[in-house]
C-alpha cells in the first residue's frame, strides 16, 4: 500500500531525529518510530524499509574499469583474458551476493523489530482494555450507588409528605379534641350549675320531707326517689368530665408523638440529602446525577 507523502515525511523525519540522537550508531526501531511519528504499525513498518534501504543504498554509481590484469595480458591468449573475465563477475558476484546477505540481515533485523513492536502494542492494548474495564466497573458501581440514594432520597421524601400528613390530621384531631373538650366543659358547668340546683332541691325537698314527714310519707318517699335520680344525674356529669379529660390528654399526646416523628423524618432527610453531596463530589466518572432537593 502506497503511503501517503505527508505521513511517509513525518515517518522519515522521526527516524532521522533518532538515529541523529543515537550518534548514527544504530537504527531506529520500528515502535519508538511509530511512538515518535503517531503512526499506525503498517505506516511505520512500511516505511522504515524504505528508510532503511536508502540509508545501506550506495549514492555514487561505482565506476566499472578494465582491470589491469587485462591490460597486461591483452596480448595473451583468448583463455587467459576469458579468466580474467571470470574472475571479475566472480568478485561482482561476491559482492553482490555481500550487499544480499547484509540486505536480508538487514530485512531479519526489521522484522524482529516490527514482531516486537507489535508485541509492544499488543501488551498496551490489553493493558488500556483492562483499564477501560476497570473505569467501566467503576462508573457502573457509581451509577448504581447513584440510583440507590436517589431511591432513599424519594423514599424519605415520601415518608416525610406521609407523616406530615398525618401530622396534619393529628392537629386537626387535636384541634377537634380541644373543641370537643371546651364542649364538655361547658356541659360540665351546666351539669355543675344543674347539679347545684339539684342539690338545692334535694335540700329544699329533705326539709319539706322532714317537717311533714309524718303526714307526707308518700310524698316523702317521691321525693328521695327524686334526690336519687339527681344523685345519679351528679356521678354521671362527674364521669363524663373525667373521660372528656382523659381523651383531652391523649390527643395532646398523640399530637406530640406525631411531631417528634415528623422532626425525626426531617433530620433523616438532611443526612441523606448530605450522603448524597458526598457521594455526587467522590464519583468523577458519573455519568447521571443525583436528583437536587427539591
Amino acid at each position: 500500500m502506497e503511503l501517503n507523502k505527508d505521513t511517509r515525511d513525518r515517518i522519515f523525519t522521526a527516524a532521522d531525529s533518532l538515529y541523529e540522537q543515537a550518534g548514527r550508531g544504530s537504527f531506529p526501531t520500528v515502535d519508538a518510530v511509530r511512538k515518535a511519528s503517531k503512526v499506525n504499525m503498517n505506516d511505520a513498518a512500511t516505511a522504515m524499509k524504505q528508510w532503511r534501504r536508502a540509508q545501506t543504498a550506495q549514492a555514487a554509481p561505482v565506476a566499472i574499469t578494465v582491470p589491469d590484469a587485462v591490460h597486461q595480458l591483452h596480448s595473451q591468449a583468448l583463455a587467459a583474458l576469458w579468466q580474467s573475465a571470470q574472475d571479475t563477475a566472480n568478485e561482482s558476484l561476491r559482492a553482490a551476493q555481500a550487499g544480499w546477505e547484509a540486505e536480508r540481515a538487514e530485512a531479519e533485523t526489521l522484522n524482529k523489530q516490527l514482531g516486537d513492536a507489535y508485541d509492544a502494542q499488543a501488551t498496551e492494548l490489553e493493558t488500556a482494555c483492562r483499564q477501560i474495564e476497570e473505569l467501566s466497573a467503576q462508573n457502573h458501581a457509581e451509577q448504581k450507588r447513584s440510583t440507590e440514594l436517589a431511591q432513599q432520597l424519594q423514599e424519605t421524601v415520601n415518608a416525610k409528605l406521609a407523616a406530615e400528613s398525618r401530622a396534619t390530621i393529628a392537629e386537626q384531631r387535636a384541634i377537634e379534641i380541644d373543641r370537643r373538650a371546651a364542649d364538655l366543659r361547658a356541659e360540665l358547668d351546666l351539669a355543675h350549675q344543674d347539679a347545684a340546683q339539684v342539690r338545692s332541691e334535694v335540700a329544699a325537698l329533705r326539709a319539706k320531707a322532714e317537717s311533714a314527714e309524718e303526714a307526707h310519707q308518700e310524698q316523702r318517699k317521691i321525693a328521695a326517689q327524686e334526690a336519687h335520680r339527681a344523685a345519679e344525674r351528679l356521678a354521671s356529669t362527674q364521669m363524663e368530665r373525667d373521660e372528656a379529660r382523659k381523651e383531652v390528654g391523649k390527643a395532646r399526646e398523640e399530637a406530640s408523638n406525631w411531631r417528634g416523628q415528623v422532626e425525626a423524618l426531617k433530620e433523616q432527610q438532611r443526612g441523606l440529602l448530605e450522603a448524597v453531596k458526598t457521594g455526587r463530589v467522590a464519583g468523577t466518572t458519573s455519568e447521571n446525577e443525583i436528583p437536587k432537593d427539591r
